[in-house]
């Protein structure tokens, strides 16, 4: 994973070296050779105005097309970034009463001021890897009070090829990129993530990136959360996701990173900005 920058060696020692079951041997794809990060690269396109940065990840505020500017406030961050600890796989954690503190960001990267949770809405590490909190504001609060506008949630599948920023929060940097294609399946550890988002190689994201939004530059909308990066050509280990067809062929791309699609999301919340688990579209797991 990107992983979180507190924590990361408890982390290890919480991982084990799981890997898929005995079969081929996997492909291991060509490693990139990452350039060097060009300057403008942490001031393109998108600006930080909307995202925040964690003690140890990055996220944004969020909100889907039916969010009411009186709703209270959505954070999107990963799973994995939870003050908790990791969720295991299968765990699905809704409604965990949370007092954490975000840093709202600006668009230039300064801080505009702290939002406060109060509660983990929703989340898990199973099939994906995402968090919601809920927040102590409404959009309209904190529009009013910092001058900043919630991120959109797009509420349809991202499409290979599309231009897109990952802005994370906590480094207050920009990559930008393109989405490269989908993963059907990708495996880290004891984790399996469906449909994951595969960067193009100028998006190489580092620990503390975790989180951080994806925003398709066209639209302006968030499509993915970053989450994890193959770090040293490891097959299916933690910090070394490989991927699996629906055959179970495995590939292992070095260097290469991925997010979780967030257009789930939208399909899962009801009046209210509350999660809703029963609703006939929502397909995120349920406890």
């Amino acid at each position: 994973m990107n992983r979180p920058l507190a924590g990361a060696l408890s982390a290890l020692l919480l991982a084990g070296a799981a890997v898929l079951g005995t079969g081929a041997t996997p492909t291991v794809a060509a490693t990139p050779t990452p350039s060097a990060a060009p300057a403008a690269d942490t001031a393109r396109a998108v600006g930080f105005a909307g995202t925040v940065a964690l003690s140890n990840c990055s996220g944004s505020v969020v909100r889907a097309p039916g969010s009411a500017d009186t709703d209270p406030a959505l954070v999107l961050s990963n799973g994995h970034c939870l003050s908790s600890g990791f969720p295991a796989a299968g765990e699905v954690i809704v409604d965990q009463p949370s007092t954490r503190s975000f840093t709202l960001l600006k668009s230039s990267g300064a801080s505009a001021g702290t939002l406060r949770a109060t509660k983990v809405a929703y989340a898990t590490m199973t099939d994906t890897d995402i968090s919601l909190y809920e927040l102590s504001s409404t959009y309209a609060q904190i529009e009013q009070r910092y001058g900043i506008k919630a991120l959109s949630l797009s509420d349809s599948h991202p499409v290979q090829g599309t231009s897109i920023n990952v802005v994370s929060g906590y480094w207050k940097r920009i990559y930008s990129c393109n989405i490269d294609g989908f993963a059907y399946r990708l495996k880290e550890g004891e984790w399996t993530w469906k449909d994951s988002v595969r960067y193009t190689p100028a998006c190489h994201t580092i620990g503390g990136t975790s989180g951080s939004p994806v925003v398709d530059t066209a639209s302006g909308k968030v499509v993915a959360v970053n989450n994890t990066g193959n770090e040293s050509g490891g097959r299916c280990t933690l910090n070394n996701p490989c991927e699996v067809d629906e055959n179970g062929t495995v590939t292992v791309r070095q260097g290469i990173n991925y997010a979780q699609q967030t257009y789930g999301i939208t399909r899962c919340l009801t009046t209210g900005n509350k999660i809703d688990l029963a609703l006939p579209e929502c397909e995120l797991p349920k406890p």
